[in-house]
């Protein structure tokens, strides 16, 4: 069944457009004016079929999405990766270890169910945005941009969708 969800998944493309995903570029830069955090948004239609028959998981893949879109790599190690998989309908938020003991895992599955609910309402661009805010709301929180600071922006907002 799941193999078959991955061979037959909707476009990410299709689901977010580009005029889509500059809005969310945009909510993402907003949000970065409050704090000095990274926040990275990626989505992926399937894995290839070899990994879902070897049981490879959205968790594992957003740990390796992490890595590659090298979120890890702030200054501050507080980047943040929003990673959906649709085929598996599965939202995952992987944290930089600088928000390990600032930030509970309650509050990314918080943020992981308020997209969820603009998923199955059919609103993706809206579950984006709301995560995007949710997640900048917690950085500017723990990371606020202090009067004078300057955005180096380490990581690009446009949102990313792979394969």
């Amino acid at each position: 069944m799941r193999l078959l969800r991955h061979l037959f998944a909707r476009s990410a493309r299709s689901l977010y457009p580009q005029d889509s995903l500059q809005r969310i570029a945009e909510a993402i830069a907003e949000g970065e004016r409050r704090h000095r955090g990274e926040v990275c948004f990626a989505v992926e239609s399937t894995l290839p079929a070899l990994d879902v028959l070897r049981g490879r998981d959205a968790r594992h893949r957003a740990g390796e999405v992490f890595a590659q879109l090298r979120v890890w790599d702030t200054q501050a190690n507080n980047g943040v990766l929003i990673y959906l998989l649709l085929a598996d309908h599965r939202i995952e938020i992987v944290a930089d270890r600088g928000l390990d003991s600032l930030v509970s895992a309650e509050q990314w599955r918080g943020i992981c169910l308020l997209m969820e609910e603009r998923l199955k309402a059919g609103e993706p661009e809206a579950a984006a945005l709301r995560g995007v805010a949710a997640v900048s709301d917690l950085l500017a929180e723990h990371f606020p941009r202090a009067p004078g600071d300057v955005d180096e922006n380490e990581l690009p907002d446009l949102p990313r969708i792979l394969r």
